[in-house]
């Protein structure tokens, strides 16, 4: 649902989980491995000082879902979780790091990192398809704000890319590091970016 007049202002802070156990590798949403320590130090930091949310909403994956149960257990408010903030699929790619992808087959390797969105790996979500879901579930969002979406890279490049009225290609250049926070704002223009900790 878009904004109605009479509305108010939406804000939503968008916070990508910490480093998970296992290190770097592609787990899109086959592979649902837990925070590590330094992850969840990185998201009580991250944090630490902020305003107060009225709500949590949260990817259903562990990574990003057993923080936000957390935070909303201590902040006293409701934690929704929703299947359209789950990371993209990454097909045969799931679980692989970087360098077994590539070993596996480097021609592959090299169609994604030249085309993000036409060199997909098999078996993968496509990111039009990402897209959409993520838009819908930021245009349905109802109620009073501030809310803070824990969720994944790929889907706070489309919720930034949804706002800006990017592009799949360019949302994929964004920058999203370990708990890094986004801060988007919805009003009678639609949606707009505020804020980026993209580095």
């Amino acid at each position: 649902m878009s904004w109605l007049p009479g509305d108010s202002v939406l804000e939503l802070d968008l916070l990508r989980h910490g480093e998970p156990v296992g290190g770097r590798r592609y787990r899109g949403d086959g592979v649902d491995d837990p925070l590590s320590e330094a992850g969840w130090q990185q998201m009580w930091a991250a944090v630490e000082g902020c305003r107060p949310w009225r709500r949590v909403l949260s990817s259903p994956l562990r990574r990003a879902r057993e923080f936000a149960e957390a935070l909303a257990v201590q902040c006293g408010i409701s934690c929704e979780v929703d299947r359209r903030w789950r990371e993209i699929g990454m097909g045969a790619w799931e679980g692989l790091t970087r360098e077994q992808a590539q070993e596996a087959d480097a021609q592959a390797y090299a169609a994604y990192y030249l085309d993000p969105v036409g060199g997909r790996p098999v078996g993968s979500e496509p990111l039009d398809d990402l897209r959409r879901r993520v838009a819908e579930a930021l245009d349905s969002l109802q109620g009073e704000g501030p809310l803070l979406l824990v969720a994944h890279a790929v889907v706070i490049r489309a919720a930034i890319a949804h706002a800006v009225q990017g592009s799949a290609a360019a949302m994929m250049r964004i920058p999203v590091p370990y708990a890094g926070l986004t801060r988007l704002r919805r009003d009678e223009r639609g949606w707009a970016l505020v804020r980026h900790q993209g580095v």
